[in-house]
């Protein structure tokens, strides 16, 4: 006879993936119910730690743990990718935005220290907080992606969700009246650029995925490599240059990177990449558009509105090669 407590330790259970819950389920359900009489299991349910290690250990099989059927073992393969292209974007952009920022100060005199300063200083101190931490903790970026490729998981999960912080301000800021209220369409997207990768770093990256490797290259050059595209689309063109523009151009130039070594070495292309850069692409699209549109009925923003109007163009076509070539590894597979 089913107790209460069997059916509802099994209703838990079904958050496990079919294949799993066939070869363990009744282990399981055993363990759990332990030497519990018929009277106490109807009168007690699964524990809180109990539904979140099964939520944990779903997310686990789901994302490519050992054994896997191969959906799941490419699904995790591209979430993997996915936060680890994300957070190379990030820390690309990081450290060539506070990089340029620096020079353009201690190459101004007096008055552009004195600018700079005052950006932290010319508030309250809840805004001076705000401002130290905002300029600071994406640098953390950086430590996530070479914590990730050396194996340091936690480190890089850590530094990842310490990175995302800051763009939760401003959409915490009308709550304190530091901000007027509205839709906050830029600040909503550029929020979900930095938390959808460093959840899917925490998800993905678990005990039992694999190390993060990168398709190519070193790990130190490939970053070096997205610095100096990402600061040498400002410094060519400052005038087109809006929020998005460094991290977009970036992505693009990676992007088309890609797609030109895929062409030549398709064999070697890991699994899921292609769709880990479509997600990715469709997320930087999201923020372009995003940053774009106040723009758009600016008259004197010409050169800014074109720029992000050739942007948006170029990413559309880019995604939609990457899609195409995703769709494409999922029916091979």
């Amino acid at each position: 006879m089913t107790t209460l407590l069997e059916a509802r330790y099994r209703t838990v259970l079904r958050l496990l993936p079919a294949y799993y819950r066939r070869e363990r389920e009744e282990e399981m359900v055993d363990t759990c119910l332990g030497d519990l009489d018929t009277d106490t299991q109807d009168q007690s349910r699964p524990t809180l730690g109990e539904v979140a290690g099964v939520v944990a250990l779903a997310v686990r099989c789901r994302l490519g743990a050992p054994g896997a059927p191969r959906p799941y073992a490419l699904l995790g393969s591209a979430v993997r990718l996915f936060a680890l292209f994300a957070v190379l974007l990030q820390a690309a952009s990081a450290i060539a935005d506070r990089a340029l920022e620096l020079t353009w100060t201690f190459t101004r005199g007096a008055e552009g220290r004195q600018m700079f300063v005052t950006g932290f200083t010319g508030a309250g101190p809840t805004r001076t907080a705000v401002a130290v931490l905002t300029w600071l903790l994406p640098l953390l970026w950086t430590v996530a992606y070479f914590a990730l490729l050396h194996d340091r998981r936690r480190p890089a999960r850590r530094a990842a969700l310490g990175a995302a912080l800051p763009t939760l301000w401003p959409l915490l800021a009308p709550l304190t009246g530091d901000m007027a209220p509205g839709p906050h369409w830029y600040e909503t997207t550029a929020a979900l650029l930095a938390w959808l990768p460093a959840l899917a770093l925490c998800a993905a990256h678990h005990r039992d995925a694999p190390p993060a490797r990168l398709p190519a290259g070193s790990p130190g050059l490939v970053f070096l490599a997205g610095c100096v595209v990402t600061g040498a689309s400002i410094v060519l063109l400052p005038a087109a240059a809006d929020a998005v523009w460094a991290p977009a151009t970036c992505f693009a130039v990676g992007a088309l990177g890609w797609l030109l070594w895929h062409a030549r070495r398709a064999d070697r292309t890991p699994p899921g990449a292609a769709l880990a850069l479509t997600a990715l692409g469709l997320l930087v699209l999201a923020v372009r558009i995003a940053a774009l549109y106040p723009w758009l009925h600016v008259p004197a923003a010409g050169l800014v509105r074109g720029g992000g109007l050739g942007q948006t163009a170029a990413l559309v076509l880019l995604t939609a090669a990457l899609a195409v070539i995703a769709g494409r590894d999922l029916v091979r597979r």
